[in-house]
Parts: C-alpha cells; sequence; structure tokens
C-alpha cells in the first residue's frame, strides 16, 4: 500500500485510524529510528510493533501528555486485536513488542526522528481528542458528558426474549450486567464465566465455544440493583444491573479478541438463562475512556 493509498483508507476507517496512520508515518519518516523494522503498513503486527515503540519510547523518555498517552494505548491495543484476528500467534506478538522496546531503549530521547514522530503524534491527537464515540471491536465506547447516567463502554446480547448489556454505565468503574427479563421470577445470582488465563494460558478458540469447566473462571456478582434508565435497552421500563468484582476486568483483559464469555442468571429453582457475550477490543475501549469525558 502507498502513502497515498493509505491516507485514502484512513478516510474512510475515522478517527483512530488517522491517529494511527500518523503514527504509522511518522515512523515511516524516522527512518534512522525505524531502521530495524518491516515497510510501514506490512501489516497488523508491523502495525503493532510501530505503536508499541511509540508507547515504549514515551514511557522513557516522557514524550506526550496523558491523553495521548491514552490514545496511543487504545490504538495499539486495537492493533494487538487486529493482528491476532489476521492469525498472529500470541507468542509472536509478545515478542514483537518486546523487540519494539528493546528499540526504543537504544534510541536517544534527544533524537530528531523521535522528535518528528513526537510532533506528528501530538498533531493528530489534536483532533482526535474532541471524539466523544468509538465502535471498537465488540464495544462502543462513548466518553460524552450526560446529566444522567449512560454507558461508556458496553457490548449487547440477549438471553432468549432479555436483552442484556455488559459493561461500565455512568461513572462507576464496576463492571455490570444489565437485564431485562419478562414476567417473574427474578435470578438470585448472577456469574461471568470464561477461560481462566492461569490455568490454560492458550486462547480456546475451538468452536467458539467455552473451553472446559476445568479451565474457566467463574466470577459472580458482588451485589444487584434496579438499573437506571439510561442503561436500560429500548423500549424497556425496568430491569436489574447486577455488579461485579474488580478482578472481572483483569479476567477479561487477559482473554484472546475472538474468544467468548458469557453472564449466568442463575433462579431459585435452579435454571440457569446464558447470554453470550465476545472480547473483543475491550482493553483498547478501556484505554479510550481513560481520556476522560467531553
Amino acid at each position: 500500500m502507498t502513502i497515498g493509498q493509505n491516507a485514502e483508507k484512513t478516510k474512510r476507517d475515522g478517527p483512530l485510524a488517522r491517529v494511527a496512520a500518523t503514527i504509522a508515518l511518522a515512523a515511516f519518516v524516522a527512518g534512522g529510528v525505524l531502521a530495524s523494522a518491516a515497510p510501514a503498513w506490512a501489516d497488523p503486527a508491523q502495525t503493532y510493533y510501530e505503536r508499541s515503540f511509540v508507547l515504549a519510547a514515551d514511557a522513557r523518555c516522557d514524550l506526550f501528555q496523558p491523553r495521548v498517552n491514552a490514545a496511543l494505548t487504545a490504538a495499539a491495543y486495537q492493533a494487538r486485536g487486529a493482528a491476532l484476528r489476521s492469525g498472529a500467534a500470541q507468542a509472536d506478538l509478545s515478542a514483537t513488542a518486546a523487540r519494539a522496546r528493546s528499540r526504543a531503549a537504544s534510541v536517544s530521547c534527544a533524537d530528531t526522528d523521535l522528535k518528528t514522530v513526537q510532533a506528528r503524534v501530538d498533531n493528530a491527537f489534536a483532533g482526535w481528542s474532541r471524539t466523544p464515540r468509538m465502535d471498537f471491536e465488540g464495544w462502543s465506547a462513548n466518553r460524552a458528558t450526560y446529566s444522567s447516567p449512560t454507558w461508556r463502554l458496553m457490548q449487547t446480547s440477549a438471553s432468549g426474549a432479555a436483552p442484556v448489556s455488559f459493561g461500565f454505565g455512568g461513572t462507576d468503574p464496576v463492571l455490570s450486567a444489565v437485564v431485562s427479563f419478562p414476567g417473574k421470577p427474578r435470578p438470585v445470582a448472577a456469574r461471568v464465566v470464561m477461560r481462566d488465563a492461569a490455568r490454560l494460558p492458550r486462547p480456546w478458540l475451538t468452536h467458539d465455544a467455552l473451553p472446559p469447566a476445568s479451565v474457566r473462571t467463574s466470577l459472580w456478582a458482588t451485589g444487584v440493583s434496579p438499573a437506571d434508565e439510561g442503561l436500560l435497552a429500548a423500549e424497556r421500563r425496568s430491569g436489574e444491573a447486577w455488579r461485579f468484582p474488580a478482578l472481572t476486568i483483569s479476567a477479561l483483559e487477559a482473554l484472546d479478541p475472538r474468544e467468548p464469555f458469557v453472564v449466568e442468571f442463575h433462579f431459585r429453582d435452579g435454571s440457569v438463562a446464558t447470554a453470550r457475550f465476545t472480547a473483543g477490543d475491550f482493553s483498547a475501549g478501556r484505554a479510550f475512556l481513560a481520556m476522560g469525558q467531553l
């Protein structure tokens, strides 16, 4: 892909793509800094290398303000997800990130090419910092300010006729699942179930299903309350918000973006209603929110 073709593609792909392309172009221009890298835009793994390099350089040389760092972090996570979905192995991407960090460690913070990267990224961020909403793989993120609670990062699903939304709502940093079951009874407990990365380090991508029970982790809800109106699915007037422990965040971030997880709702009679979700670019969405509300 030529530089002109890449620029045309970013017009279609939106603000984050424009920031990413500027990072890539800066890396392309900074030939001395990235002399050991393959040509820019070669593949998703190469994009991940470039963004990892800039993040590592920022950590060492304090190049950017916190909001810019959050934008770069979101871009890096998004590139990692794209690389995994294109078939890259996790081990290879870990090695890619290690090479990027090693390269950044060998570059002087006063390097003129690195200053070029810094200026171009800062310039690209000026417009992107005003972007209130973005869709990531599997997730919708919203930084706009509202007078009443709304979803900040969410994914929708359903359990039978009951709509289920999962993510961060309002100003609460706790993950929650909002469900509107028709009629009665109501569930008495809820849990999130997914692969346990400590027991099974490799992604489980077989038949788009959860791994065996022996290598799953379950995180039970710590509480439930009536859901705020702004968190309910369209045309629903009531529902419950089930809150999950902070460990749920790190457990989700340990998943491959292609892996599923489920929210189970348990009823007094022993029955279980299940809503299925996908890990997607959860980490990228979180980094986008870290830029702060508008």
